[in-house]
């Protein structure tokens, strides 16, 4: 018999009013069934199944329950639903896949969440129904039913279920994998700072008790803990183990080194030392061979050597020749540190691990390697800085300084100064702050340089009774502290010296600022003092580098001493001074978050702007790469009502460092702000999505600075070019060359706005950055964030008030390298293949010094010469004809006019550069030739193009951009494999599975003239390509004479 269909749930309704409890029954049955049809009609009488479920005498209570809890919700009274459906009790069925059941079960859990975190941050904890508790816990349980372990991992973070935490990664059928989703959760997705230190120390815990712990991760935790003796244990443990294990301690300090916590790496080492055991000879020998490493670095910074590899030899001579009975001459000054006896196999093995550890933690051997990538990969162009100094009028020093600065950010860390040497003269016409900026530009082309940092500097520091120009010598100063920042234990006592022994207000600046990078988070209480002296000086000019060097030297410490400083801030008159106290406050509570509201309040609520913009700063860097919600309505706050365009302006830039670990939110949050009346507001817009997406390359960060470029405003263009060119750092060529374009564009046209100019000129050297090897890396593989990277990025947005602190950006960049390193830390040859086209990552090709010169002269010049010229040779060969003379060669081909010679030399380079792949210059070459030479040109193009394979290979260390490390495929079966499994960027230790066969290491060869032969490779042009470029430019000195005395 067919079910009749129900049209109406009046007649059911009216059996709610009887007496028998049976009918009762049947009337919420019925109406259970069809309550989401005619949920509209039993709304009306929702009264009566709600008194059902209150009669504690009524057996079908639960049933009544869940009919009201369906009416409620299609009412949309979601938190009534929801207290209906708990007391359903097992009625409520979290398993039915229905819409009604998903809607309260989020509901559900989100009340659970908002009650835990309420709970677990306020003081009287407040009470849980146990019947939501009893739903969420059946969620958990139908989570490990169907092997959603990464929902469950989800549910108890946000819940802040440790228990349920650490239940769900015991019941994972694959341990590892859900302990890294938990790790990697936890550092983007766990907001309060105190809640996120409990779940690594769980995690720490299940890591270790795995079969094989990941001790990379567990140093990784442990670093963001604070916890210098355990990771000192970790490495003691590896070093005492097989092979492959002290392989992976220095794994681990290649990775801890790239957080750049510099001031934690010490304390590790200063506890190994402290629980390693007694070792021989290699313990005290690891000094000199360092010193001879550090010794080395100039050498291989001249012959591009491997310093790294030279300084693990030594320590190996050592060792062995202690094996073998032998005394050192270290052994000879410190007698009683090692006995005579030989020391037994497993002690000297521990000492020669011991001094790599060594070399690692304290920078020597990431910094070295990475100076000697940079060096020999080099390939900024010249040509470029070229073309923008003669576009730059001489008589504009803003400008100048721009040139200046665009040549130290694309040759950071590469040691060539070789423009500045070519144009000592144009260099000259700096003056005062100008030749501050100049000098300290040579601390970041050095950068990295510790062994001849100050030998480098030398001619401009201060000198014992002789003094030159301080704007010069505190530039020197300024420069140090950029070469040595992080690292800057051998530079410490030089800088402290030189500020206590000058009372020049400009070498005291540059002495500020060089200690608080060489000092960079150390916390040093001496120097705190000596700072805090010449601060007191009430200077301007040295209170305001004073206030921000206190800043970077007590970075992230949350130190009770910014309350003083607070104090001073609001004493002084000077508005630098505020300004450099107001910054330096933000640095002090870098990533402190819920531990700076005291001082965010404070600085929010001043009436000085000024402190009210340093206070935008302090949220964004105490909250750096959390997307903290209430971070980011403070900020959007300030940005839309403060009456300061200052603090508007700090508010939305401050929103890219909140977002860090959100990039692709970023533009979207400030995409109206972008589009603001207020040109501040719009350029905060522009920074705000630089700082955030840099090195990323969206497209959506791109489209919304692309109208910021056609801005109205000058210094809003200024903004979205400097953010174009951080975002497109390290990207294809293919989607840089539209961008380069425009910026030549801004810098070549001569009524442009100067500040446009700057930003554009700036731009340009920050697109090519580091010879076109670096990219603003603010965050290490391991997904923490780089403290320094963050750190100059903040103080660079500072240059919109004073120039020289836009050379802070040179912190934020990262080598885009692959390194690898055998246990000797040395680098074997191998190669690594790259799954896509070579021309997809390849460097820019040159720009030609033709397109930028010759480009008016060459229809008129060019052409006439050589349509004169072909009808000599035409009338030649007639004559030769006539004469019935034959030749051994054509008279077209010998072309004795020089015009035609000229011809000849045109078509030369193409030729070379098809030859080396790469054409500089082709599209003016190609204009210069007939409708023939571009057709063959095309063809040969064409063919080139077909012929590019499909992969190619990398040779060990290989530039691998971001974006080219997912195509990166280790060889299988191949005699050296990653120790990370499926590494393809930064330092990685290898594992050699033929360890009885000859090695073959990486070729030293590289310039043979030092410095002169970096700015030749600098100057524009791979190997290959230069010496067919070179071949006409020798020969072009014959064509001008005929091409002149044509009228």
């Amino acid at each position: 018999m067919a079910a009749v269909a129900v049209s109406s749930a009046s007649g059911l309704l009216s059996l709610l009013d009887e007496d028998d409890d049976s009918l009762r029954l049947h009337a919420l049955q019925s109406l259970n069934r069809v309550v989401h049809e005619f949920w509209f009609q039993i709304a009306s009488s929702i009264a009566s199944v709600e008194a059902f479920y209150e009669d504690e005498e009524f057996s079908h209570r639960e049933l009544a329950a869940l009919v009201a809890s369906k009416v409620f919700y299609h009412l949309g009274e979601l938190d009534d639903a929801l207290t209906y459906a708990l007391g359903a009790g097992s009625l409520f069925d979290i398993n039915e896949q229905s819409e009604y059941v998903q809607t309260i079960l989020a509901r559900c859990i989100d009340q659970y969440i908002e009650l835990r975190t309420k709970g677990s941050e306020a003081e009287n904890k407040a009470e849980i129904d146990p019947r939501l508790t009893a739903i969420v816990e059946r969620m958990f349980d139908r989570c490990y039913r169907d092997g959603q372990f990464e929902q469950a991992v989800g549910i108890a973070l946000e819940s802040r279920r440790l228990d349920k935490l650490e239940q769900t990664i015991k019941a994972s059928p694959d341990l590892v994998q859900t302990l890294t989703y938990s790790l990697n959760v936890c550092q983007q997705l766990v907001v309060n700072r105190e809640f996120r230190q409990q779940v690594l120390r769980l995690l720490i815990r299940l890591y270790e008790s795995s079969p094989k712990p990941d001790w990379v991760s567990i140093s990784q935790c442990l670093m963001f803990l604070d916890d210098a003796p355990e990771v000192a244990k970790i490495l003691n443990m590896l070093l005492k183990g097989s092979e492959e294990d002290a392989l992976l301690a220095y794994q681990v300090c290649f990775d801890l080194c790239e957080n750049e916590m510099q001031f934690f790496l010490a304390k590790v080492g200063e506890h190994l030392a402290s629980i390693a055991p007694a070792m021989p000879a290699p313990a005290p020998a690891a000094p000199a061979a360092d010193a001879n490493g550090a010794a080395a670095a100039p050498a291989t910074t001249e012959a591009n050597g491997a310093a790294g590899p030279a300084a693990a030899d030594g320590a190996a001579d050592a060792a062995a020749a202690t094996a073998n009975g032998g005394a050192s001459a270290m052994e000879t000054d410190e007698p009683s540190t090692a006995p005579q006896p030989a020391a037994s196999p497993e002690a000297v093995q521990y000492a020669e691990r011991f001094a790599k550890v060594k070399r690692i933690i304290s920078g020597e051997a990431p910094i070295t390697l990475y100076l000697e990538f940079l060096y020999s990969h080099n390939h900024a162009d010249l040509q470029i800085l070229k073309n923008i100094k003669n576009a730059v009028e001489v008589r504009n020093s803003v400008c100048h300084s721009a040139v200046i600065f665009a040549n130290a950010m694309m040759h950071s860390g590469t040691t060539v100064d070789s423009f500045l040497r070519e144009n000592l003269e144009w260099l000259s016409r700096a003056t005062n702050w100008a030749k501050f900026s100049a000098t300290a530009g040579l601390g970041v082309i050095h950068r990295g340089h510790l062994a001849q940092g100050r030998a480098l500097m030398a001619p401009y520091l201060p000198r014992n009774g002789a003094s030159s120009s301080p704007y010069s010598e505190g530039g020197a100063l300024y420069a140090l502290g950029l070469i040595h920042a992080n690292h800057g234990a051998d530079i410490r006592d030089f800088l402290l010296e030189s500020l206590r022994n000058t009372s020049n207000e400009v070498t005291q600046h540059g002495a500020c600022l060089g200690l608080g990078l060489a000092a960079l988070g150390t916390g040093d209480e001496e120097l705190f003092e000596d700072m805090k002296s010449t601060l007191y000086l009430d200077s301007a000019v040295a209170g305001e580098a004073a206030g921000l060097a206190l800043g970077l030297l007590c970075v992230g410490s949350a130190t009770d001493k910014a309350t003083e400083l607070l104090a001073y801030a609001h004493d002084t008159q000077h508005e630098k001074i505020i300004r450099g106290l107001a910054i330096g406050l933000a640095l002090i509570m870098y990533g402190r978050e819920e531990g700076a509201e005291t001082l965010i309040e404070q600085m929010t609520r001043d009436q000085d702007p000024i402190l009210r913009y340093g206070g935008m700063y302090v949220i964004g860097l105490a909250y750096r790469g959390t997307a903290n919600n209430a971070a980011i309505q403070k900020l959007l706050h300030f940005a839309v009502s403060d009456v300061s365009d200052d603090v508007r302006r700090a508010a939305v830039t401050n929103l890219g460092f909140v977002l860090l670990n959100a990039p692709d939110q970023c533009p979207r949050i400030v995409s109206l702000l972008s589009e603001s009346f207020n040109p501040h507001v719009r350029y905060g817009a522009a920074m705000a999505v630089g700082v955030c997406c840099g090195g990323t390359g969206m497209p959506e960060a791109l489209g919304l600075l692309e109208p910021l470029l056609t801005d109205t405003v000058d210094f809003v263009r200024q903004g979205a070019l400097i953010a174009s060119a951080l975002v497109l750092m390290q990207q294809p060529e293919s989607k840089v060359a539209p961008f380069r374009k425009q910026v030549d564009k801004f810098i070549n046209d001569k009524h442009e706005e100067v500040m446009c100019r700057m930003g554009a000129i700036m731009a340009a050297g920050l697109l090519d950055s580091g010879g076109r090897n670096v990219t603003a890396g603010l965050r290490s593989g391991s997904g923490y964030f780089r403290r320094t990277s963050v750190v100059g990025l903040a103080v660079f947005t500072q240059y919109w008030y004073w120039y020289p602190l836009a050379y802070f950006v040179s912190l934020a960049f990262q080598p885009t390298a692959l390194i690898g390193l055998n246990a000797d830390l040395k680098m074997p040859a191998f190669q690594v293949t790259s799954d896509c086209k070579a021309s997809l990552f390849a460097y820019p090709p040159p720009v030609s010094e033709e397109t930028s010169t010759a480009v008016a002269k060459v229809p008129t010049a060019v052409l006439s010469v050589t349509s004169r010229a072909r009808e000599k040779a035409k009338k030649k060969e007639e004559a030769a004809h006539k004469n019935e003379v034959q030749p051994t060669t054509s008279a077209a081909d010998v072309k004795p006019d020089g015009a035609a010679a000229m011809d000849t030399d045109e078509a030369q380079p193409d030729k070379g550069h098809e030859d080396g792949s790469h054409k500089p210059g082709g599209d003016a070459d190609k204009d210069k030739d007939g409708d023939a030479d571009k057709d063959s040109d095309e063809d040969k193009a064409g063919e080139a193009k077909k012929e590019e394979a499909p992969s190619h290979e990398l040779s060990n260390p290989a530039r691998v951009l971001p974006k080219q490390q997912r195509f990166v495929q280790w060889p299988k079966g191949g005699r050296w494999q990653p120790l990370k499994q499926g590494a393809a960027g930064g330092i990685v230790l290898l594992k050699d599975t033929k360890p009885g066969q000859p090695v073959e290491w990486v070729s030293n060869a590289g310039p043979a003239s030092g410095a002169s032969a970096g700015a030749a490779a600098a100057a524009g042009a791979p190997a290959a390509a230069q010496p067919a470029a070179a071949a006409p430019d020798e020969e072009e000195p014959a064509p001008p004479a005929p091409f002149e005395y044509v009228p």
